[in-house]
């Protein structure tokens, strides 16, 4: 778990961006799409890493609104009505530090399964 804690959740006015701040002064920018089609939900992760789907078609999805849940998480209602991923701070702190990363190995994904975003 990140030692760290959120001081700031911003939501941009178009609704596609999710800017996490941590007491430490580190940030993280969050796309919508990312945060959807790496949702820590069942429905995108399954119960095991062999469950896991591949979420196409989510470019132009955006954040209706975040939840607080507890004092360690957030719940995040995209546009498409998605809503069952609990995004926990030390989560929100992992996609930030490896979005590179993820997003490359995700649009990998969606090439070789024939999706598009």
């Amino acid at each position: 778990m990140t030692d760290r804690w959120p001081t700031e959740l911003r939501i941009a006015a178009d609704r596609r961006l999710l800017t996490i701040t941590f007491d430490d002064g580190s940030r993280h920018e969050l796309p919508a799409e990312m945060l959807r089609v790496m949702s820590p939900s069942a429905e995108v992760q399954g119960h095991s890493p062999e469950q896991r789907k591949t979420v196409g078609g989510k470019k132009d999805v955006r954040i209706m609104q975040v939840e607080p849940v507890g004092n360690y998480a957030v719940r995040i209602v995209f546009d498409d009505m998605h809503s069952t991923g609990i995004f926990t701070w030390t989560y929100l702190d992992e996609l930030g530090r490896d979005t590179e990363a993820r997003w490359a190995a995700y649009l990998a994904e969606l090439d070789e399964k024939g999706l598009s975003r």
